[in-house]
């Protein structure tokens, strides 16, 4: 008797804490992932688990802007323009129909970083939010593939 009273005891803290989990589990990004990512320019800082430094030139380090009202992003690869279409939900993301200037850029380790650059793109399956003004893009298995932090 004493044993399914304690059982009975146990099983309702548990279910008196579950909302506290449920909210708890929605807090590992450290922001809402109702929090905009429209708006601010996103400024590349590390990709493939690596820093990306900027160049001499600001408007054309790689970066990303995301504007909701026509559901496109923009920004640069390090020498080109980019453009193209993205879709989100929850903590889902989607970037398509990618494409680029076809401007001569004389930096081969420029060249190299936009054309993985434009892959991260197109492999982003989902973000989070760790900080506010960062943002990382993750794969399908939940892989880091870039870093980017709002320009300032």
């Amino acid at each position: 008797m004493r044993l399914a009273a304690a059982c009975r005891r146990h099983a309702l803290k548990a279910v008196a804490l579950l909302p506290l989990a449920a909210s708890l589990s929605a807090c590992g990004s450290g922001i809402a992932l109702d929090e905009p990512i429209e708006g601010p320019v996103w400024r590349l800082v590390q990709m493939d688990g690596q820093p990306v430094a900027p160049g001499s030139d600001p408007a054309r380090n790689p970066q990303l802007q995301f504007d909701r009202s026509a559901g496109r992003v923009s920004g640069s690869g390090g020498c080109n323009r980019l453009f193209g279409t993205y879709t989100r939900t929850g903590s889902q993301l989607r970037l398509s129909q990618i494409g680029a200037t076809k401007m001569a850029c004389m930096d081969g380790g420029r060249n190299q970083l936009e054309s993985r650059f434009i892959e991260v793109l197109q492999a982003a399956a989902s973000y989070r939010l760790p900080a506010a003004g960062r943002m990382a893009l993750l794969d399908a298995s939940g892989q880091t593939l870039a870093v980017f932090d709002a320009a300032r």
